[in-house]
C-alpha cells in the first residue's frame, strides 16, 4: 500500500504539535509526557524498561527523568542494585497524569469525530502490528 507512512507521517507531526500545545499549559512536552505515562501505565520503572518500550536512547530518558524530578512529578525509589534508577510518579505527578489524561482524551475525541468506529478499530489493530514488524526486523 504505496503512500500509506507519508499519509501517517501527515497525521503525526501535526498531533505531536497539539498535544506539545496542550502539554505545554503543564510545563510538559510530549516526550516528558511519554515518561509519565509509561510509569503511570507500567507501575514503578526502570530507565531501561522506558528506554526499551518507547526505542529511544537511554540517555534521552535520563534527561526527561531530570526535568520531572526537578518538577517534583517522579521520584527516584530504591531497587535491587544502587545503579539501578527506578522511578514512580509522586502524587503531583498522578494529578498531572489525571489532568493530562482528561484533557487528551477530549483531543482524541475531537480529531477522531465522525470517523466510523469500524475504521478506527482496524487502525487501532493494524499500529501493533507494524510496530511488531518493525521491532522484527531491527532484530534481524
Amino acid at each position: 500500500m504505496q503512500g500509506f507512512f507519508r499519509h501517517y507521517l501527515s497525521v503525526y507531526r501535526p498531533l505531536i504539535t497539539k498535544l506539545n500545545v496542550l502539554l505545554g499549559e503543564y510545563d510538559l512536552s510530549y516526550s516528558l509526557w511519554q515518561v509519565i505515562f509509561f510509569v503511570k501505565n507500567n507501575g514503578p520503572s526502570t530507565l531501561v524498561d522506558i528506554s526499551s518500550h518507547y526505542n529511544i536512547e537511554k540517555p534521552s530518558i535520563t534527561r526527561s527523568v531530570h526535568r520531572l524530578e526537578e518538577m517534583l512529578l517522579v521520584k527516584q525509589i530504591p531497587g535491587k542494585d544502587r545503579r539501578e534508577k527506578i522511578i514512580e510518579l509522586t502524587d503531583s505527578g498522578e494529578e498531572i497524569y489525571q489532568t493530562c489524561r482528561a484533557k487528551i482524551t477530549e483531543l482524541e475525541h475531537m480529531i477522531m469525530k465522525d470517523i466510523p468506529e469500524n475504521m478506527l478499530e482496524a487502525a487501532f489493530q493494524v499500529f501493533p502490528l507494524i510496530r511488531e514488524n518493525l521491532n522484527n526486523k531491527e532484530g534481524k
